[in-house]
């Protein structure tokens, strides 16, 4: 008998009931020993405890240190700021783990294997904003101030050096935009460069970009690139476009990690226009469960997850609509757990 993993549960908003189910299914063919507390957040939370992130749902994960949470709807109006953000601030998950592995072959771009680790509490995120009024126009100016520390990017980049070696990969590419934000994104580059020297430079390559060539290059060349490492809001932009190299935001999952917990996520929303209609993919969190089997030392039931994907894709040929399949979001689940069954 296995130990059992307490685990956070936040089926969220939209579609998000639907492929949590389905990857709950899947968890279920594997026999992951998580212990799931169902909690609300999002639009669910604001309907039934007046708070899209209410305290009994950040007290599961203070106690669990573990979740794995559907999309999120921000309410509009009303004040209130992204659940998400929230989340990172509140557990302090500096760190925001973005894989895009190709799975379905023969697209515009093939052999796509490339990591974006981005700093997921500071830059321009911070929300440090303000409007200046000029005569009779209250919005006459739009200031906002981005802020770094020396101690936040150390931990960030040994974050991703130590992630880097300990999945094998061959190289670290710092991408910054220090020739014009010398200060904001300099700090960034200059510990990522000191650190390199004085702990790394004998265990894993290290190369730097511009964040503007870094986009070109990805478009042009993605195949140079192995584990791109940068700042909040460059790593929001890449890390889509990197989504996009393999297929798109339904095939990216996502980790925020930090010293106190860890949440597992799709990288998509809530996509409340196809919400109950059992059209979803719901691969995004099939693979982010795939990495929290891994964070939880189960790798070989996160390698078996992988595999049964894979398989009923590419072997079975069952995919869902977005993949250009006709598969609803039963049938793939139901093909990917008789794959994860039989072998």
């Amino acid at each position: 008998m296995s130990m059992r993993i307490p685990a956070t549960l936040i089926p969220g908003d939209g579609i998000g009931p639907e492929i949590v189910d389905a990857t709950l299914a899947a968890l279920d063919a594997l026999d992951a020993p998580f212990d799931w507390d169902r909690q609300i957040a999002g639009l669910g939370g604001v309907k039934l405890a007046g708070d899209p992130l209410p305290q009994a749902t950040l007290d599961s994960i203070r106690r669990t240190r573990l979740a794995l949470k559907g999309p999120l709807e921000t309410p509009s109006g009303g004040g209130y700021r992204s659940s998400n953000v929230r989340l990172r601030e509140e557990f302090k998950l500096y760190a925001n783990l973005r894989p895009s592995l190709t799975i379905i072959p023969g697209g515009r771009y093939d052999k796509i294997d490339l990591v974006v680790v981005r700093e997921n509490l500071e830059g321009l995120y911070t929300g440090y904003e303000h409007f200046i009024q000029i005569d009779n126009d209250p919005h006459a100016v739009a200031m906002a101030t981005g802020v770094n520390t020396r101690q936040g990017g150390r931990r960030l980049i040994e974050f991703a050096f130590e992630h880097a070696i300990a999945t094998g990969r061959k190289k670290v590419t710092i991408v910054h935009k220090a020739n014009i934000m010398k200060a904001l994104t300099g700090i960034f580059l200059e510990t990522a460069q000191e650190m390199y020297e004085r702990k790394y430079k004998d265990r894993i390559l290290m190369d730097t970009v511009i964040i503007d060539a870094c986009a070109m290059k990805l478009v042009l060349n993605p195949w140079q690139f192995d584990v791109l490492v940068t700042t909040n809001l460059f790593g929001d932009i890449l890390s889509d476009l990197v989504a996009g190299l393999i297929g798109g935001l339904g095939m990216a999952p996502g980790a925020n990690i930090g010293a106190d917990a860890a949440i597992f996520e799709a990288v998509h929303g809530s996509a409340p226009d196809i919400a109950g209609k059992g059209m979803a993919n719901p691969i995004a969190l099939m693979l982010a469960a795939a990495m929290m089997l891994d964070h939880v030392k189960l790798t070989d039931k996160a390698t078996r997850l992988r595999k049964a994907i894979d398989d009923t894709l590419n072997i079975d040929k069952v995919r869902t609509g977005d993949l250009g399949g006709s598969a609803g979001t039963t049938a793939f689940t139901q093909a990917l757990v008789n794959r994860i069954k039989n072998g």
